[in-house]
């Protein structure tokens, strides 16, 4: 077999429409037979996404409980986010910071930096994660040389979520304290991309779809994965983004995963879900991803609502954020309007916390350490 040179490659040899007429014609019989053997095996993926596995989501709740608890015991790690910039130079109809949209952008300087970092350090956090709209002139691989530095040195774990990047770029960041990028393809599914993503740099699927090819290239210690569930057919999306995630663990194997499983959720000049996924439905993907991949640390943000949120945390949740804000310089100044999309979960650190000791488990602000 031809060693090929990114997953652009093997996405091009997938027939979508036969995948997707496959995965809804599983029978009870084809999700009983991935049950049997659903690790690493991305034709088991395809029955536990299917409409067949409904019936079954009660045993498989109680496996990937099982098993995350195996894996990673009885730990919830808590991260928070924070805006460096809303500028963006894509035009995206699902975000908030589109360039269309009439909102006051901002770059964070060092000051407003360190403003933030000493709120978040104060409540606790230590793993943080680093995010910018697109912008590649002003908000990019230099500004983000400039500013990972200072930020390291506050965080034991440091992570970024912006465009994509060259590898080189990818490689001096990783030098300089950068541990994983998480970068999301939004949607698998190409026509649906090119109608979302009419502007800018982002409209280039494939170098996206590439990104993380050159992250493992680049040595980082961990990609992040992720749809925007609701663009496309989340089934057929989740799937897609098995295929990858198993092409990355093959390839890159030094490396370690992550997915992140968000909902579209209301924005300034957004839209509706064209494929709207419900509560059972997101429980389903949890599952069907914790029984595929064991290793997998899977990420749940505050856009989901609390209650939910404490409802998800044993079925196969390693990372949770807390007490988000979705705006550059929202902890130090919370009220500017530059939000990128709503929360819903908006308790407090403390409240997630005692959430989270209720539930038997117990947070983890700090688990890694360069010298350890």
């Amino acid at each position: 077999m031809a060693l090929v040179n990114n997953f652009s490659e093997v996405f091009a040899a997938i027939d979508r429409e036969h995948l997707r007429l496959s995965m809804y014609s599983c029978t009870a019989a084809d999700v009983e037979r991935a049950l049997l053997h659903p690790t690493a095996n991305v034709e088991a993926l395809m029955a536990l996404l299917s409409p067949a596995a409904e019936p079954y989501l009660e045993q498989m709740a109680q496996r990937s409980m099982q098993i995350t608890q195996k894996r990673f015991g009885h730990n919830i790690s808590l991260f928070v986010p924070m805006y460096l910039s809303n500028l963006c130079a894509n035009e995206c109809d699902y975000c908030g910071f589109t360039m269309s949209n009439k909102i006051k952008r901002k770059i964070l300087n060092s000051q407003e930096i360190g403003n933030e970092i000493a709120i978040l350090k104060n409540r606790g956090f230590d793993s943080i994660l680093l995010v910018s709209g697109e912008h590649e002139t002003k908000v990019g691989a230099d500004y983000f040389a400039k500013v990972v530095p200072q930020i390291k040195q506050q965080f034991s774990y440091l992570a970024l979520e912006v465009q994509p990047l060259a590898t080189g770029e990818y490689t001096k960041l990783v030098g300089l304290g950068l541990d994983a990028v998480m970068l999301y393809q939004e949607t698998y599914a190409p026509v649906t991309y090119a109608k979302h993503h009419t502007r800018g740099k982002k409209q280039d699927f494939q170098y996206r779809l590439n990104s993380p090819d050159r992250l493992g290239q680049a040595g980082i210690d961990k990609t992040g994965l992720g749809v925007l569930l609701g663009l496309d057919d989340w089934r057929l999306d989740a799937l897609l983004m098995g295929y990858h995630l198993s092409y990355l663990e093959n390839r890159y194997w030094r490396s370690k995963y992550s997915i992140s499983l968000p909902r579209l959720r209301p924005c300034t000049g957004g839209i509706e879900p064209s494929s709207p996924i419900s509560d059972k439905g997101l429980v389903q993907v949890i599952c069907a991803f914790r029984l595929f991949s064991e290793q997998l640390e899977i990420s749940l943000s505050t856009r989901e609502r609390s209650e939910f949120r404490d409802n998800l945390m044993p079925l196969g949740i390693t990372h949770m954020s807390a007490s988000s804000s979705t705006q550059p310089g929202g902890y130090a100044n919370p009220d500017t309007q530059l939000d990128q999309f709503e929360i819903s979960d908006e308790r407090s650190v403390l409240q997630v916390v005692a959430a989270i000791e209720n539930s038997g488990y117990t947070s983890v602000f700090k688990d890694w350490e360069a010298n350890w």
